[in-house]
């Protein structure tokens, strides 16, 4: 139950992480005007009417709604299919755990592996109107997650796919789209002041794509080695005493 716990408050940093990658933050007031189909000048007020912040509120929701959809289907079919491996789950675990390594030797940037560079983006020229439209085009934002989201997202389906209920990967998900999700209608609600931070966040990006980077490399040595377990049950101990 311990590990299960470390997984999921891990899940929700991991989304946090996402929504700071310099894929997704710089991009988060042109989603924010398209989606809601307000100006930029009406959501940049520093004290937006009530009309603006109920639609921007509503259509943030609808959106985020969109990608939980797609990202918590991705994690009952890992989980899914995981257990059918659970014969094999000492070498799905080792494996699982190589991955993340990789994924997070890709997202330092120190060592540029080409083959996860490629970039597979599903995009929605004209937004569908209303907030059904808001939320096929959260569809559409986890179908085409870029490369700096990509190994965060694959790193905690690797870790779905060795729980053994589906019901724990679905969790997983969940807890992920959260965590991308929570900040996103923040900065929804008050885009003025996340510009404000922004501004004087973006110097340090590429620091933070490399302290992740080491963070998903640190988390997937854990995995292989089975040290995850082991310090959870160490953490049980503790307050127990």
């Amino acid at each position: 139950m311990e590990t299960q716990q470390i997984t999921y408050i891990g899940a929700f940093v991991a989304g946090l992480l996402s929504f700071l990658s310099p894929c997704v933050l710089p991009l988060i007031p042109s989603y924010i005007t398209y989606i809601t189909g307000l100006s930029f000048s009406d959501l940049d007020a520093e004290h937006p009417t009530s009309v603006v912040r109920r639609k921007t509120m509503l259509h943030s929701l609808a959106f985020i709604s969109g990608f939980t959809v797609v990202f918590v289907l991705l994690g009952a079919s890992a989980t899914y299919i995981g257990s059918f491996l659970k014969d094999n789950m000492e070498l799905l675990r080792k494996g699982g755990g190589v991955l993340i390594i990789v994924f997070g030797i890709h997202v330092t940037g120190l060592v540029p592996l080409k083959w996860l560079l490629g970039e597979k983006r599903v995009s929605i020229k004209q937004k569908p109107a209303g907030f059904l439209g808001s939320f096929l085009v959260g569809l559409a934002f986890a179908a085409g997650w870029t490369p700096c989201i990509g190994p965060i997202l694959a790193s905690i389906l690797m870790i779905a796919a060795t729980e053994e209920q589906v019901g724990q990967g679905i969790v997983l998900l969940l807890l992920y789209s959260v965590g991308l999700g929570i900040p996103f209608l923040l900065s929804s609600l008050a885009l003025h002041r996340f510009i404000s931070i922004f501004n004087r966040f973006k110097k340090h990006i590429r620091l933070f794509e490399i302290v992740t980077g080491f963070f998903l490399m640190f988390v997937g040595i854990l995995i292989f080695s089975n040290w995850l377990s082991r310090l959870a049950g160490y953490a049980n101990l503790l307050f127990m005493r």
